[in-house]
């Protein structure tokens, strides 16, 4: 029971992330219609159209005319994560993360992070990837990104049959395990970086309560976007960086109880 309350995060994600690809296939394979489609373009219940926003984005860049429906379930999706944390689609629902948190913990298995490494990425790089995948729709006249997305190829391969796919999510495998820690998720991936923007004001975050911290510093250890938990050690504040993937790895591991999610009031937070 003890093991279950520490990693009861761990274990929601895990659920969610593998509930939703049993709900695709389900479709799929036997005509099920609580989740249809892919994470792309889904329809649930066979009546609300749900739609990726940042391929929403480069195909209207690439000059593709969308339909109403389209729209919607894109401003569906963006109102939704805008709420809980744009970034938690990454920890709760991207199929990616599962094989990048499997890289990491061989890392730790491995030692790798004890070894002294020069290659340096910058976080910020995502953006520019973002940036980068919208202008080439436009140049191309395709969605970019999602011609090569790791996070589709996934997907789409667990739902309907893994082909090519398997290469290139092979590749984020062994270069989030030899190459960058957290390299795919924590620097390159663009739809990261667009969630990080659309949650960078959502309400539901973790908050830190100084008072409580021993700062025994295994939250900023455990933390795949560490930059998020600067309050560490400084003041009680809520991690408000639109980085912060809300996966909870830092609650878990708080012996002190310092770290919780809470509900974010502007007009509170700008008074602490």
């Amino acid at each position: 029971m003890e093991w279950l309350k520490k990693h009861r995060f761990l274990i929601l994600r895990r659920l969610t992330q593998m509930s939703m690809i049993v709900l695709y296939f389900g479709a799929h394979a036997w005509g099920w219609k609580v989740l249809e489609g892919n994470l792309g373009s889904s329809l649930v219940m066979g009546t609300i159209p749900l739609a990726d926003p940042f391929a929403v984005i480069q195909m209207s860049a690439a000059g593709a005319l969308l339909g109403l429906d389209v729209l919607i379930g894109a401003a569906i999706i963006t109102l939704f994560y805008a709420l809980i944390g744009g970034r938690a689609f990454c920890s709760w629902v991207c199929p990616i993360n599962m094989v990048t948190d499997a890289a990491n913990g061989l890392r730790r298995v491995l030692r790798i992070n004890e070894v002294e490494r020069r290659v340096v990425i910058s976080r910020h790089l995502r953006y520019w990837v973002l940036a980068l995948s919208i202008a080439l729709s436009a140049i191309f006249g395709v969605a970019a990104f999602e011609f090569i997305s790791p996070i589709g190829m996934l997907n789409r391969g667990l739902i309907f049959g893994i082909g090519f796919g398997a290469a290139v999510v092979a590749g984020v495998f062994l270069f989030d395990l030899f190459g960058v820690k957290n390299g795919f998720c924590g620097h390159l991936c663009p739809l990261g970086g667009f969630h990080s923007l659309i949650g960078r004001f959502s309400v539901i975050r973790v908050k830190h309560n100084q008072e409580k911290c021993t700062l025994c510093m295994k939250c900023t250890t455990i933390c795949p976007e560490k930059p998020v938990l600067h309050m560490i050690g400084k003041r009680s504040e809520f991690v408000v960086m639109g980085e912060c993937t809300n996966c909870a790895r830092c609650v878990e591991v708080c012996d002190d109880n310092a770290l919780n999610f809470d509900i974010r009031l502007f007009k509170q937070q700008g008074k602490e």
